[in-house]
């Protein structure tokens, strides 16, 4: 089954953020806005090999190649943007794929990783059932992460994080079984193992880096923040793993990058960056190397750091400040730490869902465009950053497809949205005819 529902977006237009509420229902209007004109020249190549002369008898006989001129054709006017609905499926909390895979992956909170096919249909059996292992009684709870191994095509490799029976949570490698198209659930290899104090701020994201290590997202724990500020725990942390080389010392199925902040003291092995309060959502993008973080707030400020993956043992700053204002400690200025690039108050929102930046081809004239949302208000916003400081900050008052779980992106890097209400929604663009 697939149903199509188009929602024109708000143009291209840069400008502040807005603080109002979405003013259209996603199923009830269909509002088109105009985006300006991005426009490429045509690009022209000229290639001439140079004529060759060969002395004989007279006369002499040249030979010249022949010209050819390459013409790259601009795609046409972008008028704006939509959501497309790919298909209707119970609570999405992540959507991911291989690279190059034309399949979609779909992670559902119950237990399931379930498979849209290049036809765009669902396929009737999950990739992966391990609904008798995860518990997804709280609402943060479930399995909550996915990440292939930057050579699954070749090793058929790739690791799970979900709340198990007891409310804690773990890290789990798979393999493809013999069939593609499904998983081995004996394949199982436990990876990690975290002891939760409560079923709060579980975070759960799970992504390769360029550097090929493997980055975990871990809340605090939901213990009040008491958690953030200690690296020595993996609490409220980014970890970094090396996934690819167990530990034939110590028998630990993973390896710490020798190259960790914490690999000779002062923290625990594993962590990366610390401070962080859930870390629900977090995207590393490729082509600069640089980390996204969408850190859920708790009592006024939600925000997103970005912070370069060349640099190790960043503290994002909780819960001795909320975003960038003081919270547990009224010293909290004089901690070392980072800010963040982009935040927001409860007055416009209550609990931010970390996007990506986009990288795909359908749309190149959002490239370098960092998305977001916000799960109460159910809004999607942009900005781009430009090294510093987030620019081109945007708000798309039409997109509107109710509380985001989650983004994504498929094999070729094109964004999509998971929603709690049970839908995945892909972006696409609004074109002019040719």
């Amino acid at each position: 089954m697939r149903a199509i529902l188009l929602i024109v977006v708000a143009g291209l237009t840069a400008g502040a953020c807005s603080s109002s509420d979405p003013v259209a229902s996603a199923v009830s209007t269909t509002t088109t806005t105009t985006a300006p004109t991005t426009t490429t020249d045509a690009v022209q190549t000229t290639t001439t090999v140079a004529p060759t002369t060969t002395t004989a008898p007279p006369p002499p006989t040249t030979t010249t190649s022949t010209t050819t001129t390459t013409t790259t054709e601009p795609p046409p006017e972008l008028l704006g943007v939509e959501l497309e609905l790919v298909v209707e499926i119970d609570h999405p909390l992540f959507i991911t794929a291989p690279t190059g895979d034309r399949r979609i992956f779909v992670v559902l909170r119950e237990g399931t990783i379930e498979v849209i096919d290049p036809a765009g249909v669902l396929v009737d059996e999950p990739f992966l059932d391990i609904t008798d292992r995860v518990r997804a009684n709280g609402i943060e709870q479930g399995l909550l992460g996915l990440a292939f191994h930057p050579d699954y095509h070749d090793n058929g490799r790739f690791f799970v994080y979900y709340t198990d029976a007891n409310d804690d949570s773990t890290l789990v490698e798979f393999a493809v079984s013999d069939d593609p198209a499904v998983a081995d659930p004996e394949s199982a290899r436990e990876l990690l193992f975290i002891d939760q104090p409560t079923e709060r701020h579980n975070a759960g994201m799970l992504e390769f880096g360029p550097d090929g290590y493997l980055y975990v997202a871990i809340g605090d724990g939901g213990d009040g923040g008491h958690n953030g500020q200690k690296p020595e725990t993996l609490f409220g942390a980014i970890l970094r793993l090396d996934v690819d080389n167990p530990d034939g010392d110590s028998g630990a199925p993973y390896a710490i990058p020798a190259d960790n902040p914490f690999v000779d003291g002062g923290g625990a092995p594993e962590v990366w960056a610390f401070g962080l309060r859930n870390p629900w959502r977090f995207a590393i993008d490729h082509e600069t190397g640089l980390m996204y973080i969408g850190d859920v707030g708790q009592q006024e400020w939600e925000e997103i750091d970005v912070i370069a993956l060349d640099t190790g043992g960043i503290n994002l700053g909780w819960a001795f400040r909320e975003g960038s204002h003081c919270f547990s400690s009224p010293e909290c200025e004089e901690i070392d730490s980072v800010f963040p690039v982009v935040e927001y108050s409860h007055s416009e929102g209550c609990s931010v869902t970390g996007g990506y930046v986009y990288r795909g081809a359908d749309i190149p004239e959002l490239t370098g465009h960092y998305f977001y949302a916000d799960w109460c208000q159910g809004w999607v916003r942009s900005f781009r950053y430009d090294g510093s400081e987030a620019v081109d900050l945007q708000d798309w008052p039409e997109l509107d497809p109710g509380q985001v779980n989650t983004f994504g992106t498929d094999g070729f890097g094109e964004l999509y949205l998971g929603t709690w209400s049970g839908e995945v929604w892909k972006l696409v663009p609004i074109r002019a005819e040719s």
